[in-house]
């Protein structure tokens, strides 16, 4: 095992800059870059068919750029380049983030016959004013053609997850410039935008969200990945969502294991549902937590004909509306009951809040086994920085550890810690030594927990002064409030001691897998060899292999 280091990573910056990344509201937006110059642009829509025109929307300060297009898999392919293309700079609205930004297209391709399912890096280069180059990144899926896809695997990107985080203008369903001050964060958001630098690329160099060193005691938790997006010029959010540290790791590793993985977003699962049917195994992994109520739907469908679904993801937390035909996300999150529309005339059932709201009426373990707030944060900041890193085992024997040599209370995926940053549980109990769900948890029934760690919903230490907590209890002050409508020290204790979990259930005709992680990818990234080994075993089961 690499010996992990003690001390935080110095990224060059002073106190008060490593407070201001740790706890303020930086972004990026068009003009930032001043005399260097900026190129950025953004697509009409997340995804097309072969065929389809792809509009490219570019605002730069250079006159010409060029393009370059690569499809990520288990190898990186150029596709497209061309030279010499036309821009100029756009004027973009103060509240684009809301809005969209409404800059006219500046160049437009067709996604190629021959051009396989995937996801599609694009790369604009251009001249600074200062002569030095420079780029945007953009990413756009190729979906797979009409039919049955015996044999394949269908990754659903959570395109919903990435524009949550997409800090581009400075307003995301976390921090904005909106509101009567203009520093809420906006329950609106729009896919006509570019991406926040990091979403589309990173540097292998970039810290993933849970710690990597050994705290000494008495240690003030800090946030590395947040200090080196600050020093580097990434979002801050660049480690909790996007294509870079999530979604292409699960693909590029699925390639890479001789796989053939077709790709799609969510938002095809929300406007194309039948795009399940086609495939005996369908998987989600990251960070996936932002989801509308049809896009639930489709994978319910999916798995009640049939289908199985393994998810290697964490954090289904909240339900979404998608409007002016999918360019906004709506997600009213912590304001919902205030001022969500729905909750005064509409359907409460559609209310933007989280899933566990007792209005909605169906709480996230009714689709993937596990709820959100029986979850959430471990493995940085005060919620368990010196926690398992990987996930505990109670269920060695079951056909999802098969080859792994798994012991009853050995720890999965340690060694490339996959247990965190946020976690998705259940209400449970241990008898004799092994867990079950509680009959007031919600499980499916015949739910089999696989696996338990501890997580938290707060910051609790009794060497952390509240002036150096960041999520303290506010967390489990919202879940307390949604589930019983009052906060005071009885309901907090009920909500704020949590787990994370893998569990495994069948439901109709289907079955779901699901290990309740952000991270799982970091030990497919790792090449860990239990991580991949358990990958393996639900794809080959669920692709009928064995």
């Amino acid at each position: 095992m690499t010996k992990r280091p003690n001390d935080f990573p110095d990224f060059g910056l002073s106190p008060e800059e490593r407070r201001f990344a740790e706890r303020g509201h930086f972004y990026e937006w068009a003009g930032m870059d001043g005399a260097h110059g900026e190129i950025w642009c953004y697509s009409d829509r997340f995804s097309y068919q072969t065929g389809d025109t792809v509009r490219l929307q570019v605002s730069s300060t250079a006159p010409r750029f060029v393009i370059e297009i690569m499809r990520e898999g288990a190898v990186e392919t150029k596709v497209f380049e061309q030279s010499g293309i036309a821009a100029h700079w756009q004027d973009t609205p103060h509240q684009c983030s809301v809005e969209g930004c409404g800059w006219e297209t500046a160049f437009e391709f067709k996604i190629g016959e021959e051009w396989p399912s995937g996801g599609y890096r694009i790369k604009l280069t251009a001249e600074g004013r200062d002569r030095r180059p420079i780029h945007c990144h953009h990413i756009v899926i190729v979906l797979p053609n009409a039919g049955r896809k015996p044999g394949r695997i269908l990754q659903v990107a959570a395109t919903g997850t990435w524009l949550a985080y997409n800090t581009w203008g400075g307003s995301n369903h976390y921090d904005g410039i909106t509101g009567p001050d203009h520093n809420q964060y906006s329950p609106i958001v729009s896919t006509q935008r570019p991406w926040c630098r990091g979403f589309v690329v990173l540097p292998p160099q970039a810290p993933r969200v849970p710690l990597e060193l050994i705290m000494p005691p008495r240690t003030v938790p800090r946030h590395p990945h947040k200090e080196w997006a600050f020093a580097t010029g990434h979002s801050r959010k660049y480690a909790s969502a996007g294509w870079a540290s999530y979604d292409s790791n699960f693909f590029r590793f699925a390639e890479r294991a001789g796989y053939a993985v077709d790709l799609a977003s969510q938002h095809d699962l929300h406007f194309s549902p039948e795009i399940l049917l086609n495939y005996d195994c369908v998987v989600f992994a990251g960070h996936d937590e932002y989801w509308t109520w049809e896009m639930r739907d489709a994978v319910d469908t999916f798995v009640d004909q049939g289908g199985r679904v393994g998810r290697f993801a964490g954090n289904f937390m909240w339900q979404t509306r998608l409007e002016h035909e999918g360019r906004q996300q709506v997600c009213y999150k912590y304001r919902a009951r205030a001022e969500d529309p729905v909750y005064k005339s509409g359907d409460v059932t559609r209310a933007t809040n989280s899933w566990e709201a007792p209005e909605i009426s169906r709480p996230g373990c009714k689709t993937f086994g596990l709820n959100a707030t029986n979850g959430v944060y471990v493995g940085w900041g005060g919620c368990a920085p010196r926690g398992v890193r990987g996930f505990p085992i109670y269920r060695p024997e079951h056909w999802a550890f098969a080859g792994t040599g798994l012991f009853y209370g050995d720890l999965l995926g340690a060694e490339s810690h996959i247990y965190g940053y946020e976690v998705d549980g259940l209400d449970y109990e241990i008898r004799k030594g092994l867990p079950y769900p509680t009959p007031e948890s919600g499980a499916p029934e015949g739910l089999e927990i696989l696996s338990v760690g501890m997580a938290t919903l707060v910051e609790e230490s009794a060497d952390l002064a509240p002036e150096d907590e960041i999520i303290s209890d506010g967390e489990a002050r919202f879940v307390a409030e949604l589930l019983f409508r009052e906060v005071n020290s009885a309901t907090l204790n009920k909500v704020k001691r949590t787990s994370g979990m893998i569990i495994n259930f069948k439901r109709g005709k289907g079955e779901v897998f699901h290990a309740g992680s952000c991270e799982w990818v970091a030990g497919l990234l790792k090449q860990d060899a239990m991580v991949e080994c358990v990958t393996r075993n639900v794809l080959d089961r669920y692709l009928g292999r064995t």
